[in-house]
């Protein structure tokens, strides 16, 4: 599988941007990702130093690795550029607002890659609605068919 997605992220906040950025892991992580050890529970982003960076996001050790294994957990430098890296900076100083992981996806030349999205959180009765709106949905589409 090539594509890990944060489904809690969409019932939790309004995805207001998203913005694809690399990661800088170790061949360990890699290999982890590729079977699938990943987990996106209680991930977000910070500024640190003006750099983007991960944290919380939890790639299990790869099972075959030796003394040189990774951490499970430890904060994973995001790669933008400058522009995209102040507009989101300068967004994270509004009230309300957070950066948080979307979904990890290979691109087309071979690297890991974070989709990231600039959020703001739901109220309860917002988590309501969402998925009173989501069922009205299929309904309507299992009408139609």
């Amino acid at each position: 599988m090539t594509e890990f997605r944060n489904r809690s992220a969409y019932h939790e906040y309004f995805i207001e941007e998203k913005y694809d950025a690399g990661m800088v892991l170790a061949g360990t992580e890699v290999k982890s990702i590729r079977e699938g050890k990943i987990s996106f529970a209680d991930s977000f982003c910070i500024f640190f130093k003006s750099e983007l960076w991960v944290r919380n996001l939890h790639i299990a050790e790869y099972r075959f690795g030796t003394s040189n294994n990774h951490l499970a957990v430890h904060d994973r430098k995001l790669l933008l550029n400058r522009r995209e890296l102040k507009k989101l900076e300068n967004k994270l100083k509004d009230k309300g607002y957070t950066i948080i992981p979307l979904r990890i996806f290979l691109s087309e030349k071979g690297l890991f890659k974070m989709e990231i999205g600039l959020a703001r959180g739901k109220k309860l009765y917002d988590k309501r609605e969402t998925i009173k709106d989501r069922d009205t949905q299929r309904e309507i589409k299992r009408f139609l068919k």
